[in-house]
This record gives C-alpha cells, sequence and structure tokens, in this order.
C-alpha cells in the first residue's frame, strides 16, 4: 500500500459548520467522514493528515519542517492550498475602504511558495500531487463575514467590491488559474476538484452556509474525484 501524507487548510482537514452550536459566531467541528478517510478507506491504505485551520503557503513550511522524517517516509504528498492565501482583512477594509488593501499572500508569493513547497516534497523523495481549489459562494461568503459587521461597515466592503460581490469569486479564481498554470510549468500531477462542483447545478447545496467550506456532501464528491484518479498513484 502507498503510504501517503496530506497537507493543507481547513478543506483538507474536512472543518465544517457546526449546526448544533446556538452562537451568533461561526462555530467549526470536523467531519468523521471528510474527503481524505474515505479516500483512505476506498483507497485501502493510511493517509495522514496534517491540514489545518487557517493555513496557507507560508505556514506550511512549518508543517515541512515539523513532519519532515514523515514525508520522506511516504510516497506520495498531497497538497490543497490557496483559499486562505487569497483571502482578505475584511475588517480593515469595512473601517477604510478608500486605503489600499491586500490579499494575506499577493498572487505572486502564493505561486513562488508553492513552488518551494513543491520542490521541497520532491527533494525528501515524496511524489506530491495538488488539489485545485473549491469553489467560492461569494454572496454567502460575503454575508458570514459580515454578519457582525453594521450596516456602514458592509456598506462599505460592498463599496471596496466596487458593488459586485463577483469580484470575491473572480479573485478566488485566479489564484486557481495560477495553480494550474504552476503544476503545468512543473510538470506535478494535479486533481481537478473544481469542475465537479460548477457542472452541478445545485452546486451551493454541497456547501456550508459561511460558502467557502463543503459540508459532508461536497466531502463526498471530492473524494469521489479523488477516487477516480486512484491510477495517477502508479503513474506517477
Amino acid at each position: 500500500m502507498p503510504r501517503i501524507i496530506a497537507f493543507g487548510d481547513s478543506i483538507m482537514r474536512g472543518i465544517v459548520l457546526d449546526k448544533s452550536q446556538n452562537s451568533t459566531k461561526p462555530r467549526y467541528t470536523q467531519l468523521d467522514e471528510s474527503f481524505v478517510s474515505i479516500c483512505s478507506a476506498q483507497l485501502g491504505c493510511e493517509i495522514k493528515n496534517y491540514g489545518s485551520f487557517g493555513n496557507t503557503t507560508l505556514r506550511a513550511f512549518n508543517n515541512l519542517n515539523r513532519y519532515k522524517s514523515e514525508i520522506e517516509h511516504s510516497e506520495y504528498a498531497i497538497m490543497e492550498f490557496g483559499g486562505n492565501d487569497c483571502d482578505h482583512h475584511w475588517a480593515a477594509i469595512a473601517d477604510d475602504p478608500s486605503a489600499e488593501h491586500y490579499p494575506f499572500i499577493s498572487i505572486p508569493q502564493y505561486a513562488e511558495q508553492f513552488e518551494k513547497l513543491i520542490k521541497s516534497v520532491q527533494q525528501l523523495g515524496a511524489k506530491p500531487i495538488l488539489l485545485s481549489l473549491p469553489p467560492i459562494i461569494a454572496d454567502a461568503y460575503f454575508n458570514s463575514f459580515t454578519k457582525d459587521m453594521s450596516h456602514t461597515q458592509r456598506d462599505n466592503v460592498l463599496q471596496w467590491l466596487n458593488g459586485c460581490l463577483e469580484n470575491i469569486t473572480q479573485w478566488h479564481d485566479m489564484y486557481n488559474l495560477a495553480l494550474f498554470k504552476l503544476a503545468s510549468d512543473m510538470r506535478v500531477k494535479i486533481i481537478d476538484i473544481t469542475t465537479p462542483f460548477w457542472v452541478k447545478r445545485d452546486y451551493r447545496s454541497l456547501f456550508c452556509s459561511d460558502g467557502i467550506h463543503p459540508n459532508a456532501s461536497g466531502h463526498k464528491l471530492i473524494a469521489e474525484t479523488i477516487c477516480r484518479h486512484a491510477d495517477m498513484l502508479e503513474a506517477i
């Protein structure tokens, strides 16, 4: 059986909104049947999952150093990053929409750091497999992160977005395009988990109400997509 290690953010970890919590602030919990655990069962191999909430390509280097020995003893390293890299400091934007605001990690930095991550994994002897980004539901995400903002703050964020929530989607998609380009340039395998969502007319039903975390059904779809590419593990 192949030895597989996985790094990524909360989506890789299997984090979803906890509907059982009666709180004004979103509470999260971890799925027992995340896409990683489903893939592990269906592929018949252990996948050590080191995805973590809020993880970015910059923070991921700490994971590599911490789990260097495990990477060396793994045949494959699955990596999923970008959702947090492309995010913004929305509270700062709400307070001053006329100022210059930047994402947590810029697109050039994202590509550069991801390239370093890939090379580091390869140098440690593991074969990288990238996952593209799931879609983002712009209006649901906007409603989620502005939930506790005043009307003025919400209007300020909307002003900064030029009155178009789809600018959130567009920005997110640019990171996805950068990821596909990076995989092509480095000749690294990438599994497209974006398209399987887009082809579903009811794709919104596959996400939590925050618009960014796939729910249990979304994780099942990701697992099905990855397992259809199981031959990739033998082909690399």
